[in-house]
């Protein structure tokens, strides 16, 4: 776990630098709408930025599309349109 740190707080600190710039632009103009966005986007990407840097796995979105595709291509292939 301590071989991450690094990784870790690098990751953080470039967050929190986002947040100390953006932030107080979003508050003085009362963008409440941006703020949920700005602070749901910044939340995922920093979810996922930490999964990385801990080595976790993470799904390639082409096995997302894959899936959803399998069923029709699956159907395609019964009836000979496929090969």
């Amino acid at each position: 776990m301590l071989t991450y740190l690094p990784a870790l707080l690098g990751i953080w600190a470039a967050a929190a630098a986002i947040v100390m710039i953006d932030l107080p632009y979003i508050r003085k103009n009362r963008l409440v709408g941006e703020l949920w966005i700005f602070t749901l986007l910044l939340l995922l990407g920093l979810w996922l930025a930490t999964a990385k840097a801990l080595r976790w796995y993470l799904p390639n979105p082409m096995d997302w599309i894959i899936a959803f595709y399998k069923p029709f291509s699956d159907l395609l292939s019964r009836f000979g349109l496929l090969q």
